[in-house]
């Protein structure tokens, strides 16, 4: 029991007892702090993640939006004597978000001490002394033998610190200033006292990024680190209703009800902040119909993300795809049940591998087209500078987990993604892996973060990645191997480049084999040069003849073989191999044999 701690309770609406029972409209990370503050288990929080977006306050007629920090001082501590906020901008002040009469009230209940808000330090070395012997004031008159009166206007304090990270930057403890090391050891020494844990004091730290703050202080037991998330469906329903009720936008109830449905699906991934400006843009339309809507989240999201990932708005489906029967047959039914809600029998992720040219990234764009879910391409999130390569890939897992159901395409998977082996990069690879790793296995997502791992060297992707429960369903790509499969790919690279080909012209196709859709398209196009210089406006037969008998395939055919072998033994489903290689995986021994000649190739190369 903390007898004091009922004195303050940790809401601005007044709880129903002494245990902190709070209004219905909390949102789940502040009724995360207020249990952890009522255990007694810590006083310190560090609050990251979507820490400068809105958060909703009140329900019905008294519901509004507002910053974090006006959360923390009306809701939160609304109830406190004394709430203070310190950044490294504007120094030290009450934090009394607008209430003119508690400002005045705080005030003075600190003049005695330290004066007028003017006179109050900058410096965050004062600061945080300053606040540390304010913090001792009141437990010694927290005391039962204190004489009351001697004690000060100030039993309850709450202390906010916004942009944290330049308070308490990272760094290892023999490298830290010495005035940085002391603001440190302060801090984690109120975390670490049984005497405030028991008092009516907390304090917030407010960053970003938790890679930017002090390990010791993030790692300590004694600190409760709480991630802000992204607002969820019904957060941005809420705000979508609240903005158009204020703008007076649809005037038929019913029209407004299917558009707040609307903008609230179609906004997911977004914060607050930027869906405020979505809204701004695309006053009046409808989101299903308007391509600026789509236009402008595409911006916003690439940005919210720091330009880390790539938003794809597929134009094709898999009904596009030229070959790879087997493999479109199982992405379909995948694809079918997905928009079905079907989400028990959903694979975690796939795994696409196949020799160069094979058209893994085409077919992976396609299936998202198919499924009719966003897509991502998630770009190089390193970054030269220590913790940030970490803060990077944090921001968009965020951004990721509140945007599905999403399709991510992850492109030469072996080297974007790190193993836990890596090193000579301060382990920023294995921390990488573990995170990514850990999100893919994170089984509450199944259906809803679909990942897609494409590589030609599946050999170099570690298997805590290619197991089952993470990149499930493993499927190789090969080169077309007849004629017959041939000749309807260079009927759809002709489409694709707007090249007109003769009737007979496709007949020469059947003369090739063992090429990559990238030769088939240099060959259709060196054919439509001959024709040009001919100056024949199709492409005939005797084009297309002349351009398959001067090309010259690439010289590595053997690495080539070897990621077809490769590709081969990665394979999950007999049903997606070709016949002749159906027939040299039968049995153990066959798959042993196969393995031994990948391990032959790999000394040659």
């Amino acid at each position: 029991m903390k007898p004091n701690r009922a004195d303050a309770p940790l809401a601005g609406e007044q709880p129903d007892d002494r245990n902190g029972h709070l209004p219905a409209w909390f949102p789940d990370w502040a009724r995360q702090l207020a249990d952890l503050y009522f255990s007694g288990t810590s006083c310190l929080f560090v609050l990251h993640g979507n820490v400068y977006d809105l958060v909703e306050t009140g329900e019905g007629e008294s519901r509004r939006f507002c910053e974090l920090k006006e959360f923390l001082a009306t809701q939160l501590f609304g109830a406190w004597d004394v709430v203070l906020e310190y950044d490294l901008g504007r120094g030290l002040r009450p934090l009394a978000a607008g209430d003119g009469t508690r400002l005045q009230a705080m005030t003075r209940a600190l003049s005695p001490l330290w004066g007028e808000p003017a006179a109050w330090p900058n410096d965050p070395d004062r600061v945080v002394a300053q606040i540390d012997r304010l913090v001792e004031r009141i437990l010694v008159d927290s005391s039962p033998t204190a004489p009351a009166a001697g004690k000060i206007g100030c039993q309850s304090l709450g202390v906010v610190f916004d942009h944290a990270q330049f308070v308490l930057p990272p760094g290892d403890a023999q490298m830290l200033a010495p005035a940085a090391a002391s603001r440190l050891v302060r801090m984690l020494g109120w975390s670490q006292s049984a005497l405030v844990r028991r008092a009516n004091v907390a304090f917030c730290l407010i960053a970003e990024r938790l890679s930017e703050l002090n390990d010791r202080l993030v790692q300590s037991p004694h600190v409760s680190t709480i991630e802000v998330p992204l607002p969820d469906r019904a957060a941005r329903r809420s705000f979508v209703a609240a903005t158009l009720e204020e703008s007076a936008a649809v005037a038929d109830p019913l029209e407004q009800e299917l558009q707040i449905d609307q903008l609230a699906d179609a906004a997911a991934g977004l914060s607050l902040v930027n869906l405020r400006v979505l809204l701004a843009q695309v006053r009046g339309q409808r989101p299903a119909e308007s391509d600026a809507f789509r236009r402008a989240k595409k911006t916003l999201i690439e940005r919210q993300c720091g330009d880390l990932v790539e938003f794809i708005e597929p134009r094709r489906t898999l009904a596009d795809v030229v070959g790879h029967d087997a493999a479109c047959d199982r992405l379909e039914q995948d694809a079918r049940w997905l928009a079905e809600g079907k989400l028990d029998v959903a694979p975690m992720g796939y795994l696409i591998c196949g020799p160069v040219g094979t058209g893994k990234s085409y077919l992976a764009e396609c299936y998202a087209g198919s499924v009719g879910i966003p897509c991502v391409k998630l770009r190089n999130v390193r970054s030269k500078y220590v913790g940030e390569t970490e803060a990077n890939l944090q921001r968009v897992l965020a951004v990721l987990r509140s945007l599905g159901p999403v399709v991510v395409i992850i492109d030469e998977a072996d080297a974007a993604l790190g193993s836990r082996q890596a090193d000579g990069d301060s382990g920023t690879s294995a921390r990488v892996f573990a995170m990514l790793a850990a999100q893919m296995g994170d089984t509450r997502y199944r259906g809803k973060i679909v990942w897609m791992l494409l590589t030609s060297r599946p050999e170099l992707l570690p298997i805590d990645l290619k197991r089952q429960g993470r990149a499930e369903v493993h499927i190789p790509l090969f080169y077309p191997r007849s004629g017959e499969e041939i000749a309807p790919m260079f009927a759809a690279m002709a489409a694709k480049n707007g090249v007109a080909l003769a009737a007979d012209a496709l007949e020469a196709a059947t003369s090739i084999a063992d090429v990559s859709g990238a030769d088939i398209e240099s060959i259709l196009l060196s054919a439509r040069r001959r024709a040009l210089v001919a100056g024949r406006g199709e492409v005939g037969r005797e084009d297309l003849d002349a351009a398959v008998a001067a090309f010259l395939p690439s010289s590595q055919g053997l690495e080539k073989q070897y990621q077809e072998l490769c590709a081969v033994l990665e394979c999950t489903d007999v049903a997606f191999l070709p016949d002749d290689w159906r027939e040299q995986v039968a049995t153990p021994a066959d798959r042993a044999n196969l393995q031994q000649q990948v391990a032959a190739m790999a000394e040659l190369l």
